[in-house]
C-alpha cells in the first residue's frame, strides 16, 4: 500500500506532465489522486503474429515484406538500377498512374542516392511461382545474355560465308489477343501457301535456301556457331570488314520453339550436366566439325535481325521495351507475368563456376526461353568478357518485386 506522501508526489507528477503535453492551464487545486495497487501481474501476453498481406495472380503470389528483410545490397547496384529505370521511364509508362509518381521522383535523381530513392518510393514483395498442383517456390532460374562482337561482311565471300538473316517478306505474325484477351503477349507466325497459314520454316528448313533467301542477308558472317549465339543473345554488334561497326537486333523469329543445345549434347554426345556451358559448346563443335549443322539444327527456333542506328557506342543493345538496356542491372522475364520496366531485387547462386550476388534488376527485355515467374535472364555486357560470365551462368534465383507505394501489387503485373 502506498503512502499518503506517495500518492501526493505521484498526483502532482502526472499533472505536470499533462501540461508539458499540450493543457493550455493546470487547476489551481489539483484534485488529489489515488492509485490503487495493481493487480498481480499474470504471463506476459504475445500478440498473435499477423501473416503477411498477399496477393495472388495466375501462376504466382506476391508476399509483402520491408526493405530491412531483403538480402544485403550494394549501393552501387542500386544506382545502376536507378539509371536503368530513368531510362524505362522515357516510355510510356511514365504516363501510367501507376508509375508517373515514381517516374517523376527518379528525374534528376543523382548518382549516390539509388538506395534512398527505391527505399522512399517502391514497397518490396518477394515473388512465389505457383506450379499447376498449386505448390509455391520461392526459388527459380537465372541465366545469363550478353552483348558479342561479330566478324562479317557486307558482301559474301572469302571467309564470310555464313548469313545473317533480316526479316523474310512473307513471314506472318497473328497477335492472338486481337482473339482472345487471355491470350495476350502470344502471337502466331507462319506463311501463306496458297490460301492456308501454315508453319513458317524451322532452322533446318531455313539452312538449305540460302541462295534463295541472300536478298534477306544483313551481312555474312565468318562463323556460323558465332551467329547461332547471336540468335540466343538477341543482340550485338558486328564489325566489318570494311572497319565499320554497326548494331543489329531481334526483329522477329519463326515460331518454332526454342530448344536447348545443351540438352542435345548431353543426351546425343554423351556430355554431362555439370559441364554444360557456351564455351564447352563451342569447344565440342570445334572437335566435331562434321557434326555442328546437326547440333544446330536441335533448335529448331531461328531468329531474324533488324540494323539499328542512332544509338551511341556507350549505349547497350535496345531491348523489347524499345531502351537501351543497362549491363549489370537489366534483365529479361516472361512477359506473361511482367510488365517492362518493372524493378526486382534478385539473389543469384550457383556452385559450378561458383557464383553467387544480390543486385537490384529492371525488367527491361524478354526472350523466347525465358518462361515463368521467377526466370530472369541478366545482361552482363559488351564482349568477351561479359561473355564467358553470361555462358557459364546457370543460378538458383530468390526474387523481390518493389511495387510503386500507394498502388496495388497488380500493378507490376502483365495479367493481374
Amino acid at each position: 500500500m502506498k503512502t499518503i506522501r506517495q500518492r501526493r508526489f505521484l498526483g502532482a507528477a502526472l499533472l505536470a506532465a499533462a501540461v508539458l503535453a499540450g493543457c493550455t492551464s493546470a487547476p489551481e487545486r489539483p484534485a488529489p489522486v489515488v492509485v490503487e495497487p495493481a493487480e498481480p501481474a499474470g504471463e506476459p501476453q504475445t500478440p498473435p503474429a499477423q501473416a503477411p498481406e498477399q496477393y495472388a495472380a495466375q501462376g504466382l503470389t506476391l508476399r509483402k515484406t520491408t526493405f530491412q528483410a531483403l538480402p544485403a545490397t550494394r549501393d552501387v547496384d542500386w544506382d545502376r538500377a536507378l539509371k536503368a529505370f530513368q531510362t524505362s521511364c522515357t516510355t510510356g509508362m511514365a504516363a501510367q498512374p501507376a508509375w508517373k509518381t515514381a517516374c517523376s521522383n527518379a528525374a534528376g535523381i543523382p548518382k549516390g542516392l539509388g538506395r534512398a530513392f527505391f527505399e522512399g518510393n517502391f514497397e518490396p514483395w518477394q515473388v512465389l511461382a505457383v506450379n499447376a498442383q498449386g505448390a509455391a517456390s520461392d526459388t527459380g532460374l537465372m541465366t545469363g545474355y550478353f552483348e558479342p562482337i561479330l566478324r562479317a561482311s557486307r558482301t559474301r565471300h572469302g571467309i564470310y560465308q555464313h548469313p545473317v538473316y533480316g526479316v523474310p517478306k512473307d513471314l506472318i505474325q497473328v497477335d492472338l489477343s486481337s482473339i482472345h484477351p487471355q491470350l495476350k503477349g502470344l502471337r502466331l507466325r507462319g506463311k501463306l501457301v496458297g490460301n492456308k497459314l501454315v508453319p513458317y520454316e524451322d532452322r533446318a528448313g531455313i539452312a538449305q535456301e540460302t541462295e534463295d533467301r541472300s536478298a534477306q542477308v544483313i551481312c555474312w558472317a565468318d562463323d556460323p556457331v558465332e551467329v547461332f549465339f547471336l540468335q540466343i543473345q538477341g543482340s550485338g554488334r558486328v564489325l566489318l570488314d570494311s572497319g565499320e561497326l554497326i548494331r543489329i537486333g531481334y526483329a522477329d523469329q519463326n515460331g518454332h520453339p526454342y530448344r536447348s543445345l545443351g540438352a542435345w549434347l548431353i543426351e546425343n554426345a554423351g556430355l554431362s550436366r555439370s559441364e554444360m556451358s557456351m564455351q564447352r559448346i563451342k569447344q565440342w563443335v570445334r572437335e566435331h566439325p562434321e557434326r555442328r549443322q546437326e547440333l544446330l539444327n536441335a533448335n529448331p527456333n531461328f531468329v531474324f535481325f533488324e540494323e539499328r542506328k542512332g544509338y551511341s557506342d556507350d549505349q547497350g543493345p535496345v531491348g523489347a521495351q524499345g531502351v537501351p538496356i543497362e549491363p549489370l542491372a537489366s534483365v529479361a522475364v516472361d512477359r506473361r507475368f511482367w510488365n517492362l520496366g518493372v524493378p526486382f531485387v534478385t539473389q543469384a547462386s550457383q556452385v559450378n563456376p561458383n557464383m553467387a550476388f544480390t543486385r537490384t534488376v529492371i525488367a527491361q527485355d524478354t526472350g523466347g526461353a525465358i518462361k515463368g515467374a521467377i526466370r530472369f535472364d541478366y545482361f552482363w555486357g559488351l564482349g568477351d568478357q561479359a561473355g564467358q560470365r553470361a555462358g557459364s551462368q546457370k543460378s538458383d534465383v530468390r526474387a523481390w518485386v518493389l511495387v510503386p507505394r500507394g498502388n496495388s501489387a497488380a500493378a507490376v503485373l502483365s495479367n493481374p
